[in-house]
Formats: structure tokens, C-alpha cells, sequence
């Protein structure tokens, strides 16, 4: 069972969970409090608290915390261009490539 639950990806309020939480483990490795975490990265006590609690905040509001606990380099993989594993695969890519996005609806 939990071999098929590996294999869901999780949505976006566990993810949002989860980044919550790692912030939060490192904002406790440094011995920071939360206002602290929030004075340093330039966020106002509550939005901050509120981020912690339930993960939401504002990408600005993330990338100020990363930028922060000086981790903003690890946004530059996110949403990065394709890598191939071989010749094939780029020319199958380029045989196969849409000129715009599917329209949903």
C-alpha cells in the first residue's frame, strides 16, 4: 500500500505543509523565534506566525524567507527547462512540439 502512495503526487496544501515545516526545523536550527524569522527576512510577526501554522503566504513573502535563511538558490531548478537523456529524445521533442498551450475547457 504504501508503494501506491508513493507514486501520488501530493497536492498543493502538502506541499505547502511541507515547505512550512522545513522552514520551520531550520528557523530552529538557527535558534531563531518566529519573530525573530520574521524580523530577518522583512515579513510583519503575523504573516509570518500564519505561514507556519498553515503554509500559505505569498510568493513574494516565501522568496523573502528563503532569501533570508540564505536559500534563495534553491528556487532556480523550480519549473527549469527539459534535460535529455539522449540525442533521440531532443529530436522526438522537436518532431513533437506545440506552437502554444492547450486550451483547457
Amino acid at each position: 500500500m504504501n508503494n501506491i502512495l508513493a507514486i501520488i503526487p501530493p497536492t498543493p496544501n502538502e506541499v505547502e505543509d511541507e515547505i512550512a515545516a522545513k522552514v520551520k526545523a531550520r528557523r530552529l536550527e538557527l535558534n531563531l523565534t518566529q519573530e525573530g524569522m520574521a524580523i530577518r527576512s522583512g515579513l510583519k510577526f503575523s504573516t509570518y506566525r500564519r505561514f507556519e501554522q498553515t503554509g500559505e503566504i505569498s510568493l513574494r513573502g516565501l522568496l523573502q524567507i528563503a532569501y533570508a535563511l540564505n536559500a534563495i538558490k534553491d528556487f532556480d531548478g523550480l519549473f527549469a527547462t527539459k534535460q535529455y537523456q539522449s540525442l533521440e529524445d531532443v529530436l522526438n521533442e522537436s518532431t513533437n512540439k506545440r506552437k502554444r498551450g492547450k486550451k483547457n475547457g
